[in-house]
């Protein structure tokens, strides 16, 4: 995929033996949960998880870790790991389990280690199954580990601790759709956040921060997207506490970088589809919560996932558009 790297970390020479070339494939690792195969962004990304608490912190850098050298163990293309595209979903694992279980658990450490290992197999499947549609992984060995943990968490005692972020299952939108200036600004910040499950407006700036250090162009289609979501859930009507805290726009965010930024060549036309594929995944992450709703699931990135999947297959049917 085309991009234009603004700033990167020097890579010395002695960068390109181990350990420190696994240092730089982590850094890059965390990075690739936004597109950005960058080292610089990933030292922002991860000062903003431990902006957001020093455990999630450590729970990005065990999954990172974790799925990266489980890539190496298994015998993946070097290329693949250099770029930190083993290590990005065993990062969202890992803060997932955190978030939804609690952080302060032993077996949470455990869960959070063990799905980091899997999501490097479920990733190698995942590219298998779709290579012959050339298309990425995005999320989904994330959303798929993530997903069943959620909904099968209250089965296991010794891993279901009462009082728990699970324990708050999404539940159908209630509220005044005022926003406020104040709101809206929050709202900017956490839908970039939410990406990592972080609400702290802090903690998404810091992301922001990073992706604009790596690539102008794909800070400024962030920003894009987080209007648009933040513009679409009011005109809906939808509830301004979910929008403020970046629940509605997050997907969006991601959908707007993908289609404006990543997969697309650049240019006025995709970026104009871009916003409109940031608009459709914000309506679609209500339609997701609903259907995830009675039985424990939560949202996650698979609003981001179904609308990407769907616009990118539609590209060869429109001749202004063109997978870069």
């Amino acid at each position: 995929m085309s991009r234009v790297v603004s700033w990167d970390l020097p890579e010395p020479a002695v960068a390109r033996r181990q350990p420190f070339r696994f240092g730089y494939e982590v850094l890059r690792g965390i990075a690739q949960v936004d597109f950005m195969p960058n080292a610089a962004c990933g030292v922002f990304f991860f000062a903003a998880l431990f902006a957001a608490g020093w455990q999630y912190g450590l729970y990005g850098l065990l999954g990172t870790v974790a799925g990266t050298a489980a890539a190496y163990g298994l015998g993946v293309d070097k290329e693949r790991i250099g770029a930190g595209l083993e290590g990005f979903n065993g990062c969202l694992v890992a803060v997932a389990f955190a978030v939804f279980l609690g952080p302060g658990h032993a077996s949470t450490w455990a869960l959070a280690l063990g799905g980091a290992l899997v999501s490097a197999v479920v990733t190698g499947a995942l590219v298998n199954l779709l290579r012959p549609w050339s298309m990425p992984t995005f999320t989904l060995p994330f959303c798929l580990i993530a997903s069943v943990m959620t909904i099968a968490a209250p089965g296991f005692p010794r891993v279901w601790h009462e009082g728990s972020a699970l324990s708050a299952l999404p539940r159908s939108a209630a509220g005044s759709p005022a926003l406020d200036w104040d709101g809206i600004g929050h709202a900017f910040f956490a839908n970039v956040g939410q990406i990592f499950l972080m609400p702290q407006w802090y903690v998404g700036l810091l992301f922001l921060l990073g992706i604009f250090v790596a690539d102008l162009v794909a800070g400024l289609t962030a920003c894009l997207g987080s209007v648009v979501g933040i513009v679409t859930a009011w005109a809906l009507g939808a509830p301004a506490s979910g929008v403020t805290e970046g629940l509605l726009g997050y997907n969006a965010v991601l959908v707007a970088m993908a289609l404006g930024a990543v997969f697309l060549d650049r240019g006025a036309w995709s970026l104009g589809y871009a916003a409109v594929g940031a608009a459709a995944s914000t309506v679609l992450t209500v339609a997701v919560t609903s259907f995830f709703a009675p039985f424990g699931g939560h949202t996650l990135t698979w609003p981001y996932i179904l609308t990407t999947l769907f616009f990118l297959a539609a590209v060869p049917s429109f001749p202004r558009l063109r997978r870069s």
